[in-house]
């Protein structure tokens, strides 16, 4: 398949022949969802933890006589029934990562990208240059009509241009081997520059 290729200025620079075994599958939300999810998990703290018997600050003596005293027999205050007691079976740190084969991982990455794509939403550009001035990156992207928006680069992106995109919302750039499906989907446009998408390719091939 064949896409435009656009400056940041707006112009015409071309056009750009896009692999159909990444840009033009047929999307399929139960793969998107499996990697979207080992993302998330992966990426959470886990950090959650209560106090349990062992760790409230009570004393240890008996609260109250064994018998005679027409109640339940009670010996600790820590216990999970009383008020401010200790909890029982609740949440303690662990990692909330799980496996996710890695030709699914791919595959979504592929899927994310050719849902992009199947929407309308993919825009390629020759360069993703700038000298590090926001007033200017920040002018030709409200031309492009760029809301939310991720640029994917090369193998490294340019230091000015990340500089400039640092202080404008809505707008993020990556270098292609941190695109993700993720940040691919939760943005209403995904940018892509020349040298991404050989770098894209040559990555999912």
């Amino acid at each position: 398949m064949k896409l435009d290729v656009i400056t940041l200025e707006g112009g015409a620079a071309g056009e750009v022949e896009l692999d159909a075994a990444i840009f033009d599958l047929e999307p399929r939300a139960d793969i998107l969802h499996r990697v979207v999810r080992w993302q998330r998990n992966k990426a959470q703290q886990g950090t959650h933890k209560v106090k349990t018997r062992s760790e409230v600050s009570y004393s240890t003596k008996k609260i109250y006589r064994q018998k005679g005293t027409g109640g339940a027999r009670h010996g600790s205050r820590k216990a999970p029934i009383f008020r401010k007691g200790g909890i029982y079976k609740g949440p303690t740190p662990r990692s909330h990562a799980h496996d996710l084969p890695k030709k699914v991982r791919a595959l979504g990455l592929k899927h994310a990208l050719s849902a992009k794509a199947k929407a309308g939403e993919l825009v390629i550009i020759d360069t993703a240059a700038n000298e590090g001035k926001t007033a200017a990156l920040a002018k030709q992207v409200k031309n492009l009509g760029w809301k939310r928006a991720l640029v994917i680069d090369g193998a490294e992106v340019d230091a000015g241009f990340k500089t400039a995109v640092s202080n404008i919302t809505g707008l993020d750039v990556l270098p292609s081997m941190g695109a993700n499906v993720y940040d691919i989907l939760k943005r209403d446009t995904l940018v892509i520059t020349k040298a991404g998408v050989e770098a894209l390719e040559a990555r999912l091939k």
